[in-house]
């Protein structure tokens, strides 16, 4: 797995355009960094500080910053598709298996990469939180701090499962453009779908049915938390309650995709006559 690991690496770090993109897809999400200092001045009659408004207290928090962290993650997506693209453009992928590589050692090195990166991501971003929300919250109990940390294991499924949709398309397309164009095509038609069955069917049913597309799927693992910041500032607006915990199908779901999607990658280049 190690070797895997390194030789994509070693590919991704000598072409500079993954470079730069790997090196954004990192910084970018430390923006909820800046975002906690921020202080706006409203013509001098007061001052806000986004970090005193009590959004950086835990266990809020690792909802807070997973959720927007998360919104950084199509950058990565360009490296993946691109690392893909770049194998049948530079004709790397049939020097490979010459080499000695075989089919099913070249999708694992992808797929290894994926979840390199996405615990990477994952372990930055769960320290950035930690000490974000020792500086700012008014909770230092352990219990409360690490109340919600299940958030953390959410933004990895979540970006193993993304990433490796785009591996997916990769390989289906060979082309990075198209690859990513395919991806927009894919949530439209998620969304044409869903409206559709609630046209058609129970709007209830056509519910859970969305649930368990893959895009829907991967969004469901960390619901948006402005209805929750709201909530805390207004407790007895009961009517604006939601659930947002992180519950264990919902991780399953997007696993069987990740799943489906290494798995039909690896029959995509089986079949295919390079």
């Amino acid at each position: 797995m190690l070797r895997l690991i390194q030789l994509e690496l070693q590919k991704l770090w000598l072409n500079k355009a993954s470079r730069v993109l790997i090196i954004i897809s990192f910084i970018l999400p430390f923006t909820v960094l800046i975002l906690s200092s921020i202080k706006i001045n409203f013509f001098g009659f007061f001052t806000l500080e986004l970090g005193e408004l009590g959004i950086f207290n835990f266990p809020i928090i690792w909802h807070i910053t997973t959720f927007f962290a998360a919104q950084f993650k199509f950058f990565f997506a360009i490296v993946v598709v691109s690392m893909i693209g770049n194998e049948y453009s530079n004709k790397t992928l049939k020097q490979n298996l010459i080499d000695g590589l075989s089919k099913k050692e070249f999708i694992l090195s992808k797929f290894y990469t994926i979840v390199f990166f996405s615990l990477c991501a994952t372990i930055l971003i769960g320290l950035a939180t930690f000490f974000i929300g020792m500086y700012y919250s008014s909770y230092t109990e352990a219990a409360i701090i690490f109340r919600e940390v299940d958030f953390l294991l959410a933004y990895f499924v979540k970006l193993v499962g993304f990433f490796s949709l785009c591996l997916f398309l990769g390989m289906l397309v060979k082309r990075s453009a198209f690859a990513l164009g395919f991806l927009f095509i894919l949530f439209i038609s998620e969304s044409i779908i869903y409206g559709l069955m609630k046209w058609r069917i129970d709007g209830e049913i056509a519910d859970k049915i969305h649930n368990f597309f893959p895009l829907q799927s991967m969004w469901n693992l960390i619901n948006q938390p402005i209805q929750r910041i709201v909530m805390t500032k207004f407790p007895d607006k009961v009517d604006m309650a939601y659930d947002y915990a992180l519950h264990g199908y919902e991780v399953a779901i997007v696993l069987g995709w990740t799943a489906i999607f290494v798995l039909l990658s690896y029959q995509l280049l089986k079949k295919r006559d390079l």
